[in-house]
């Protein structure tokens, strides 16, 4: 395949099930026989320009210290901005804006870091409210770069809290944005004067008269070329084990800003005369549409993790395919993935992988094709993934390091600097904690309903059927779900709803877990329907070792409550062995459908 081929497409229509928030539709999902395809067809555009662009030389890693790092990243983000065909399009479109993060963030963390700001949290921000008159050329063309300030040092997943105001004087027809203490200041974003002339939105307390109206967003300039602008006050921050990014502490000291700073949307308009109009009466509702962009942001972070895990994979299943090592027999010299030992941690990597690119490729068309009265269903299942995506690739990338040895730990080897990046992705745009807490907390109220469960009994399936494993699958689901619920209606706590909540939300998050489970081993099923027949094995066979993994982890509960036999059980261990075997001589085609170009480990 050559560098930046990324297969081809055709108009076949095929019908895909979309469960979870959304009845099955019709949406078209080309395939043809390339490399690739499977992941990449639906989008082979937008994939093909950054990987072409990634794969140059000005993106191969440098030796620098951080503040020389920091500064490459923000020239490779020019880089960037240059290669945009449209930056609006590219803000406003899932589609696009993840394909960017998928190459980005293995390329270079940093400047993948400085992307998502600008395009997804910043220009999105923008366009996502009223912006007729307001000139975004500048950042379009990036003359000046955009930043978000939202959280601050006493408040992060509950920035609904924030103490940074805005108040404004109907007579100057002006904001006063102000810092109230240190608790406030805007932590952590990328404020200093390194990278040239930023804008930043700001999220703070709106008050009229006052009365406080809640958290919206305004457009402040930040610094020129001369330095940060009066009563801007920023303080870099130490340096992270992660991204090379500016880190800072920023405050603000009684800014004057024009009435026209304001972001406003239906959900908070002010007039210049102070009178403020909504169609939400809930200020933490308005709160949370006015930085909707978050919700991006998840599907971003998933699509960051998503691209340093693929890179990571097809890594280490080139080095254990070219590192020879001793054999079973005196003299014999073997590839390392000649070992039971070392390729089946692989390939369950390679399951795994798979199984995330194809469940967020499903969540980024639900979230596209969402309408107003699924919006909050699809939010809590991009939230879902976020976290289980960002977790899975931790832990893959985990073991990719360990297969590759010593050379894994070079940051020139492109899983070590990733790795140590990836743990922000785990914490941007959400704690996945959190954000996973959220989700539970919705599931077990209304938000989710169990599947019902298999009328055919146990002992008539078989574990090689995928549809049974993915039925086991719901049972797990099932399970949590049950437990959970009875831990929420114990007699015992009754009165006293922190202890209730804590007494279930273990089962709960296990709740959760079980469900992006089910859901990435649906979408990876569900794909080798739609590849040629001598593709199909394979994926199944992957899908097969994703979901016994999960069955297996899950055993005890599914023998207790008779969704497995005792017989199922012991021969559980038999069949994953099978199909590792199966899988282990077609682990480099596989790894090849990832389009990670040969050599990245030496350029990196």
């Amino acid at each position: 395949m050559t560098q930046g081929q990324i297969g081809s497409t055709h108009n076949s229509l095929t019908t895909v099930t979309l469960r979870g928030v959304i009845a099955e539709r019709e949406i078209p999902v080309p395939y043809s026989s390339a490399p690739g395809d499977l992941l990449f067809a639906t989008q082979s555009e937008e994939h093909r320009r950054w990987r072409e662009l990634f794969s140059t030389g000005e993106f191969d890693h440098q030796d620098l210290a951080h503040h020389e790092r920091v500064e490459l990243s923000y020239r490779r983000l020019r880089t960037v901005a240059a290669a945009v065909p449209d930056a609006r399009r590219l803000s406003l479109s899932a589609t696009a804006l993840t394909a960017l993060h998928e190459w980005a963030g293995p390329a270079d963390p940093g400047m993948a870091t400085l992307a998502s700001i600008h395009y997804n949290l910043f220009l999105g921000s923008l366009l996502d409210h009223d912006h007729a008159d307001r000139d975004l050329d500048p950042y379009v063309r990036m003359d000046r770069i955009g930043t978000f300030l939202c959280t601050e040092a006493e408040h992060g997943n509950d920035a609904v809290n924030m103490e940074t105001t805005a108040e404004y004087n109907p007579a100057s027809r002006r904001f006063v944005l102000n810092t109230p203490g240190p608790g406030a200041a805007k932590w952590m974003p990328n404020t200093s004067l390194t990278g040239g002339p930023k804008d930043a939105v700001v999220a703070a307390r709106l008050l009229v008269d006052g009365d406080d109206l809640g958290v919206f967003l305004f457009l402040t300039p930040l610094s020129d070329e001369k330095g940060h602008l009066p009563g801007v006050h920023v303080e870099r921050l130490p340096h992270t084990a992660g991204a090379p990014v500016d880190h800072c502490a920023t405050t603000f000291r009684h800014v004057s800003l024009p009435h026209s700073a304001m972001l406003q949307g239906d959900h908070g308009r002010l007039s210049v005369d102070g009178e403020f109009t909504s169609a939400l009466g809930s200020p933490r509702i308005r709160f949370l549409r006015s930085i909707g962009r978050v919700a991006m942001g998840k599907l971003c972070m998933a699509g960051y993790s998503l691209g340093a895990t693929r890179q990571a994979v097809a890594i280490a299943v080139r080095h254990g395919g070219s590192r020879l090592t001793s054999g079973m027999t005196r003299g014999q010299r073997v590839p390392l993935m000649a070992h039971r030992s070392h390729h089946e941690p692989l390939l369950d990597a390679v399951a795994t992988t798979y199984a995330a690119t194809l469940l967020h490729r499903s969540v980024i068309r639900q979230w596209e094709m969402a309408g107003p009265g699924e919006r909050d269903d699809v939010e809590r299942l991009v939230a879902v993934t976020k976290g289980w995506i960002t977790w899975a690739a931790r832990d893959v990338m985990t073991t990719c390091r360990e297969r590759c040895g010593a050379k894994g730990l070079l940051l020139t080897h492109g899983i070590a600097g990733q790795l140590a990046a990836n743990e922000g992705t785990i914490t941007a745009e959400g704690d996945n904690q959190v954000i996973w807490v959220k989700a539970a907390g919705e599931m077990l109220l209304g938000g989710f309903a169990p599947k019902p469960v298999s009328e055919t009994a146990p002992e008539q399936r078989s574990l090689r059927d995928g549809a049974h494993l993915q039925d086991l699958m719901a049972d797990i689901e099932r399970i949590w779900h049950e437990r959970a619920k009875n831990r929420l209606r114990a007699k015992g706590v009754r009165g006293n709803p922190m202890a209730r909540w804590n007494g279930a939300v273990s089962p709960a998050l296990e709740l959760v877990d079980a469900h992006a489970h089910r859901l990435a081993g649906e979408a990876l099923l569900e794909a080798a329907d739609r590849v040629p027949a001598a593709d199909a094995e394979r994926i199944r066979d992957l899908h097969r070792l994703f979901a016994m993994r999960q069955i297996a982890a899950h055993s005890g509960e599914l023998l207790a409550r008779e969704r497995m036999t005792a017989a199922q059980v012991k021969r559980l261990p038999d069949e994953i062995e099978q199909v590792v075997a199966e899988l282990e001589p077609h682990a480099l085609a596989l790894v090849e459908g990832f389009c990670v170009a040969d050599g990245v480990e030496d350029a990196r």
